[in-house]
């Protein structure tokens, strides 16, 4: 037991242990954050959390690179390497329950999940909390790029990494003041082509690996989320019907709402002579309409299940990134009718509001909060549809 201050990256903390869990995914990134940590002479430990099971690395569709068998074996050789102990705890069961099962409702509902946030938000830092007061860790840790910065009192708030190309602090939206107060991300300075030298420099287990480019539980190549849903889906629950143009002609047929997200545009099964896109889908008829691009444009989303960072409140101006890769649109957000429930309008129109992402809220480098897309709203001019079904 170490009683006094220590330092993570350049904060100085008092503590009353020095002991951090570090999550280990067996990826560069976690053993880089392992490494730095060890190295600064704190007491690690490793967690791996079983998630899933998948199938054999040769099978066909294989899967994304993130804890599968030979990751979890490479976090293991990661933490002998360095000297620190490691876990692996199974929670296959959660995660069916919390992002799985409800990732296939999402697309057989024609919205478009995600899982990522879910994942964060209700699997891994819980677990990885919980696990560290049974193990009397002060902290955790990860290999997200992001940051925690502190106002004059003290109070952590959530931040984007420095490397906006790999920035995570959208998947993080949702964290508690509590779980901020103890996270630690030693790769939030960093960028990746530094995290990948270092790697390679300490010569990790690893180091050289691919990126993962694939949700965890879903196989790669081309239609692998509509052969996973499909697989897993109540048949009953599946929802085929017509695919309608922008004059409401029917132009073709489907097998199913969940095969479609809005914004697609290849492989829609129909020819149209001009570009079309997936306007909007509506789950309970299982129409697919679709439309040129620029009925796409929509002039602000509602939002449900809202979060806000501990001193925000509504109503406010944010950026809001309505999906990870998107880089922000400026907007007033107010409260709306409902429990954490608000209503964004833009002050430019945004591309393709999709019901079932997750719309992130910032001001300037720091994360005020989100919520998920409950639907989009109509240009003021009125000249585009609602691209999302209420």
């Amino acid at each position: 037991m170490i009683t006094g201050s220590v330092s993570f990256l350049g904060y100085e903390m008092r503590v009353k242990t020095s002991r951090v869990i570090v999550a280990m995914s067996g990826g560069v990134d976690s053993a880089v954050a392992a490494a730095r940590l060890h190295t600064e002479g704190h007491e690690v430990v490793g967690v791996t959390l079983h998630l899933w099971d998948y199938p054999d690395e040769g099978a066909p569709g294989g899967h994304g690179r993130c804890c599968a068998p030979e990751d979890q074996y490479d976090a293991r050789r990661t933490a002998d390497l360095l000297g620190f102990a490691h876990y692996t705890f199974d929670r296959r069961e959660l995660f069916e329950q919390t992002v799985v099962a409800p990732f296939v409702d999402a697309y057989l509902a024609g919205q478009t999940p995600s899982p990522c946030t879910a994942c964060n938000r209700g699997v891994k830092l819980g677990e990885l909390f919980k696990i560290a007061d049974r193990l009397g860790a002060s902290f955790v840790a990860t290999g997200h790029y992001a940051r925690i910065e502190r106002d004059d009192a003290g109070t952590p708030w959530l931040a984007r990494g420095r490397d906006g190309s790999k920035d995570q602090s959208y998947f993080l939206y949702a964290t508690p003041p509590e779980q901020l107060a103890r996270l630690v991300f030693p790769l939030g300075e960093s960028t990746k082509a530094e995290v990948r030298a270092e790697a390679v420099t300490r010569a990790l287990p690893g180091a050289t690996k691919g990126e993962s480019q694939e949700l965890c539980f879903v196989g790669a190549g081309k239609g692998a989320y509509v052969d996973f849903v499909q697989k897993r889906a109540d048949q009953a629950r599946i929802r085929p019907g017509a695919i309608v143009d922008d004059l409401g002609r029917v132009v073709g047929d489907h097998e199913g709402v969940h095969r479609f997200t809005v914004g697609q545009r290849k492989g829609l099964g129909v020819a149209l002579g001009t570009p079309a896109f997936v306007t909007r889908i509506d789950a309970t008829s299982g129409d697919v309409h679709l439309g040129p691009e620029d009925r796409l444009l929509a002039g602000g989303a509602e939002l449900d299940d809202l979060v806000l960072a501990r001193d925000v409140a509504l109503p406010l101006r944010a950026r809001v990134r309505i999906r990870y890769r998107h880089e922000g649109v400026l907007g007033h957000v107010v409260a709306a009718a409902g429990e954490r429930r608000a209503s964004v309008r833009f002050d430019a129109p945004a591309r393709a509001v999709t019901e079932g992402q997750i719309a992130v809220l910032y001001d300037g480098d720091r994360v005020l909060g989100g919520g998920r897309i409950a639907r989009g709203i109509a240009r003021a001019d009125g000249a585009v549809v609602v691209p999302s079904a209420p």
